[in-house]
Parts: C-alpha cells; structure tokens; sequence
C-alpha cells in the first residue's frame, strides 16, 4: 500500500542521502513538497547494504504524510529488486525514482514486481542517457508512471554535452521531455537538479527559466534551493485571480470561446494553462 498522491504538482524535490541519518531525520522540516531518499548516486558502494536498512526503518516509521510526497531513487541493475523490496510495503511511501531508466521493459517488470507485493507506489524514470532521453515518449507510457525527470550530470557524460553559462546545449534535451510528458498525458516534469548550490541567485535564474520551458517544479540538492524552487513555482495571487476569472468566463460560455482580462479571445488550450495554474495553487495553499 502507498501514499495517493497522484495529482501532487511538486515545487520543490530534496534529495537525501540514505545513508545520512541525521539529514533524514531533519529532511520533512526543509521544506520541500517532495524528498528524495537516494540509495543511488549519493550512497558509497560498500554503504549501500546499510542505507537500504536505514532507509527501510525510516519508513516504516513515518506515518502517512498527506502534504509530503516521498519518494525513494533505487539503483539500477542487480540492486534494484533489493532496493525495491526493502520499502515497497511503507505506508508513507508515494513511489520510486528509477535511476538510469532505459527501456520500458524495465518499467514493466517493476510494475510486475510491485504488484506481486501489493504495492500501489508510483514511478518516475530518470532519464539519464541519450537513448533514455530519444525513448522519453515511451517510457512516459509505461506501467505506473507519473511524470519523467532528467538525470542532466549523467546525460551530459554520455552525449559529451559541456554546458555554457545560459546551458542551451540542454534545451533539446529538457524541451523533448516536457513534450513527451505533455504527448503521453502524465503530469508535467520537475526540472533537474543545480550542482551549484551556493549561487542561489543564479540557481533562480535558471529556474525561472525552467519553468518558461514547462517545468512545474525543480529537483534540489541541497535545503537552501528549496525555498527558491517553492516561491519561482508558486503561482502570485494576481496570477490565481486571473486564473479563476478566465476558467469562470469559459465555463459561464459554454460554447468554446471567452474572452480575458485584455479583451483577447482565448480557447481550450488557454483554459487548460489557467486550470493548471488553479492546481498548483490548491496544492501549494
């Protein structure tokens, strides 16, 4: 059994260490709309026997949370089915990152894996190769799969790909993604993650520009990027009023045209934004 949180539009995702009890102990405090418990990337090899443990316990322990999603990065290969058996029965647990995703076949047998064990837990692939990223409409259409995200760190070794300060050598990359989501009717993607988490003026501009490619939210590394993801996502209340006045003269219409606040006809796909807006806004207030 899992956590429901299926239509949580997340602002802000921290990463934890598994291994780092005393972060995890803390981590619900940060913040974040969503955390991230990495037995990857940030767990040694010869830790990852022990983080799976702590992380196992940590779990278990924490009551069903209805304003935090949680999820767990699992390892891929022969780790994954022992990462994914150790806290697929927490009750607080919304679902996996699946780290290094590449097929939908993987995707497939873990739904398999999770449904032999009664679990209802979401999953997010990461994205972390050029081969992940030209399948990313694919993998959107698997089993359980509640939005994408893109492992950038990892892509950009395998594609060769050295950013300048603007990173437009990522733009295809990001823009597929979000198409991909957008094509397969999953929630939009959270932007990937900022190494540089000392330049938060920075880590905003970035983000700022994240979400004009149509990212709803960005992953974090560190807490102090956490409150910069929130407010950059969190829609202002003129933005929510103008929202609301937009979805109520469409729907006062009825026949497929409305009129906004600058007198500009708008149709259905403008609807769908405001209404996008009203969502991020019920589940940020």
């Amino acid at each position: 059994m899992s956590v429901d949180l299926s239509r949580w539009l997340a602002r802000s995702a921290l990463y934890v260490p598994g291994d780092a009890e005393d972060k995890l102990d803390r981590i619900l405090e940060r913040g974040a709309d969503e955390v991230i418990i990495d037995l990857e990337d940030a767990v040694a090899p010869k830790a990852k026997d022990r983080a799976r443990e702590t992380v196992r316990i940590w779990l278990h322990d924490l009551p069903v949370l209805d304003n935090v999603a949680v999820w767990v990065r699992v390892n891929p290969g022969a780790l994954r089915e022992a990462d994914v058996r150790a806290v697929a029965g927490a009750p607080a647990l919304t679902g996996f990152m699946v780290a290094k995703t590449e097929t939908v076949d993987e995707l497939v047998d873990l739904d398999k894996l999770l449904s032999s064990l009664g679990s209802t837990a979401g999953v997010v692939p990461l994205l972390e190769s050029a081969r992940a990223v030209l399948r990313a409409g694919e993998l959107a259409m698997a089993p359980r799969v509640q939005r994408l995200q893109i492992g950038e760190a990892d892509l950009r070794a395998d594609v060769g790909i050295t950013a300048g300060p603007d990173e437009r050598e990522l733009l295809y990359a990001r823009s597929h993604v979000v198409m991909a989501s957008t094509a397969a009717g999953i929630k939009p993607p959270i932007a990937p993650v900022s190494t540089n988490f000392r330049d938060l003026d920075a880590f905003r501009a970035s983000t700022v520009e994240l979400a004009r490619l149509g990212f709803v939210g960005r992953a974090c590394i560190h807490p102090g990027q956490v409150a910069v993801a929130n407010e950059v996502f969190t829609p202002t209340s003129e933005q929510v009023d103008a929202a609301r006045r937009l979805v109520g003269r469409w729907e006062f219409a009825g026949a497929g045209v409305a009129v906004d606040d600058d007198g500009h006809f708008v149709d259905e796909a403008v609807v769908r934004q405001a209404r996008l807006v009203l969502a991020r806004a019920r589940h940020q207030g």
